[in-house]
């Protein structure tokens, strides 16, 4: 891993986590209400909720390293469990990409200041 611009902080990343977990839950609800064309919108929310609470664990945070140790092993699990989504397929690749963007934040260190709804 590189080195970043500035120190890890776990109580940033863990707001930002917060934050997405609740935007995503928005974003889902939102997506409910619509027609039939939202379908994509809601897996895709679903798998960033489903990620932001798989990254919650209160250990994992703490410093970089775990982090993105808890990140590799998320990308490399085989199976997303998840109930009330529409298509299961779409939602486990949605669930694969997200924590690859998290690794790319962790790994520069960057973003988790970012905290606005649409990102």
């Amino acid at each position: 891993m590189s080195e970043p611009s500035n120190a890890w902080d776990g109580a940033v990343v863990r707001l930002w986590l917060a934050r997405r977990f609740d935007a995503a839950r928005l974003d889902q609800a939102a997506a409910d209400r619509r027609d039939y064309e939202s379908r994509d919108e809601y897996d895709k929310a679903a798998a960033e909720e489903w990620v932001c609470r798989a990254l919650q664990l209160p250990d994992c945070i703490e410093t970089q390293a775990l982090f993105a140790q808890r990140l590799k092993e998320l990308i490399r699990q085989e199976d997303y469990p998840a109930t009330g989504v529409y298509d299961d397929m779409r939602f486990e690749r949605h669930v694969r990409s997200q924590p690859r963007k998290i690794a790319k934040m962790a790994k520069a260190n960057e973003g988790f200041d970012k905290r606005l709804h649409y990102q």
